[in-house]
C-alpha cells in the first residue's frame, strides 16, 4: 500500500531553522510528523526524481544561498517512552525531540549518562549521526539503538549500537552510509542513581574533588552556565549565538606532528597541548592552533567573525550570507594548514543547491 499523501510547502526559506540564521529557500518542504509522512514525502521525491534532506533542529548545519531544488524533510517526529530494563531506563525518544529538554527530563528523573550534554541545541534525531560529545561524554555510550529508514532497503531498521560505526564525531550515518538511513527514534539506556561524570576542568572547578557530590541537575545547571559564558548556549538576541557551535573538530594526528607545531611556534614540544588518541595519535585542540594562528576570540571579517567568547564558533555578525561563512573558513583551513601541516575538518553539514 502507498502512504498517503502530505503537506509539501512550496518556496520555503530555510534561514529561520538554522541556528546561523544563514540560508537559501527550498523548493519543497515538508513537516514530517510521523513515519508516514516521512514515506509519503520521500514518494514526493521519487515521483519528481528529486533529491531531499533531513532537516532537525538546524544547530550543526550550514546552508548555501542557493535554491535547494529537493525536497526537505523537517523532522518533527515527537514523544519520550521511558520504561525500566534490567539495571536501566530506556527511554525511546522522537528524532524531532529537542535535544536539552530531553536531558532535563532525564536528571529530573535522577537517570545519569547525558547530563554533561546539556545546552547542546538540535534535536533527538541527529545526535547519534555527529555522535554528539562535550565535557567527557558522547550520546555513543548511552545509545542502545536506532530507529531509521534505509533508503536502499526501503523500510525501517532497528540499528544496534555496535552497527552505528560510533567513533569521534562519527557515526556510519556520516561517514560510510551517508544519506542512507533516515533516523526517526532513538533509543537510550541511562541509569538511575548513578553520580554524575566530572571529567572535565571546568565541571571540575565548580565542584572541587572533596567538596559535596553534586546531583545530576547540579552538574545539568553547571553545564548550561559554563556554555552561556562561553557563547555555546542559544540566547536570544545574543550575536554570538548565531553559529553552528563548535566549527571545527579538534584534529587527530600522528605524534610527530607535536615537534612540527613546536618548531613553527618556537616553542617547546611539552608547551603544546594535546591528549592521547590511541596508536600513536594525539588530539590537538582546535581553538589552540586557531588562537597561534591570530584567529582569536572578536576576530571579524566584515559580516562574519568569530565569536567573542569562543575561538571555534564562527558566527553570523548580521544579514551575512553562505559564501561569506565560506570565505572565513577557508581562511582559517589554508593558514593552519600552511602553518602546522594540519587539515582542520569542519563539523556542520552543508546543504547546498
Amino acid at each position: 500500500m502507498y502512504p498517503q499523501a502530505v503537506e509539501i510547502q512550496q518556496n520555503i526559506s530555510l534561514a529561520p531553522y538554522t541556528t546561523f540564521g544563514i540560508g537559501g529557500p527550498a523548493r519543497h518542504f515538508c513537516a514530517v510528523t510521523n513515519e508516514k509522512d516521512l514515506l509519503a514525502a520521500l514518494r514526493f521525491a521519487e515521483k519528481q526524481e528529486l533529491p531531499h534532506f533531513v532537516l532537525g533542529g538546524g544547530s550543526n548545519l550550514l546552508v548555501s544561498d542557493e535554491w535547494y531544488e529537493g525536497v526537505v524533510l523537517h523532522m518533527q517526529i515527537m514523544g519520550v517512552t521511558a520504561y525500566p530494563h534490567s539495571s536501566a531506563v530506556l527511554y525511546d525518544v522522537g528524532a524531532g525531540e529537542d535535544w536539552d529538554t530531553f536531558v532535563r527530563r532525564t536528571v529530573e528523573d535522577n537517570c545519569a549518562g547525558i547530563e554533561c550534554l546539556a545546552g547542546i541545541p538540535g534535536t533527538v534525531g541527529g545526535t547519534p549521526v555527529q555522535n554528539v560529545g562535550a565535557y567527557g561524554q558522547e550520546v555513543a555510550e548511552t545509545i542502545a539503538s536506532v530507529r531509521a529508514y534505509d533508503t536502499e532497503a526501503e523500510d525501517f531498521v532497528e540499528l544496534q549500537a555496535k552497527d552505528c560505526g560510533f567513533h569521534y564525531r562519527q557515526s556510519l550515518f556520516n561517514t560510510t552510509a551517508v544519506g542512507r538511513y533516515i533516523v526517526t527514534r532513538v533509543r537510550f539506556a541511562l541509569h538511575p542513581g548513578t553520580l554524575p561524570q566530572l571529567k572535565y576542568a571546568d565541571l571540575q572547578k565548580r565542584f572541587p574533588v572533596g567538596g559535596p557530590t553534586p546531583s545530576l541537575i547540579e552538574v545539568y545547571d553547571a553545564v548550561r552556565s559554563i556554555r552561556q559564558a562561553k557563547g555555546m548556549l542559544l540566547v536570544e538576541d545574543e550575536p554570538d549565538c548565531r553559529s553552528a557551535g563548535s566549527f571545527f573538530k579538534n584534529p587527530v594526528v600522528p605524534g610527530s606532528m607535536v615537534a612540527r607545531i613546536a618548531t613553527a611556534l618556537g616553542i617547546a614540544a611539552d608547551a603544546v597541548p594535546r591528549y592521547p588518541a590511541g596508536e600513536g595519535r594525539v588530539k590537538i585542540p582546535a581553538a589552540w592552533l586557531l588562537e597561534q594562528a591570530g584567529f582569536h576570540k572578536g576576530f571579524t571579517m566584515g559580516r562574519v567573525g568569530i565569536s567573542s567568547r569562543h575561538t571555534l564558533a564562527l558566527i553570523n555578525r548580521g544579514g551575512a550570507m553562505a559564501m561569506e561563512i565560506y570565505a572565513l573558513r577557508d581562511e582559517i583551513v589554508s593558514t593552519i594548514s600552511e602553518r602546522f601541516g594540519i587539515q582542520l575538518r569542519q563539523e556542520p553539514v552543508e546543504l547546498r543547491g
